[in-house]
């Protein structure tokens, strides 16, 4: 699995908006990876920021 897979699994399993250091806890890969991955998530339109810093599915 990937660093964008695991972004999104984890959203969905915790089902509410995280920070980027709580999705990095919660899957184990580096804070600067999920960064990154949260990056592209966001511009390919997968992801929005409801809340400054947090993160969550777009539905």
């Amino acid at each position: 699995m990937n660093a964008n897979e695991a972004v999104i699994k984890a959203l969905v399993t915790k089902g509410k908006p995280m920070k980027a250091g709580e999705i990095a806890e919660a899957t184990g890969i580096d804070k600067k990876d999920i960064e990154k991955s949260i990056k592209v998530l966001v511009k390919e339109d997968k992801l929005h920021s409801p809340i400054r810093c947090f993160y969550d599915i777009k539905s």
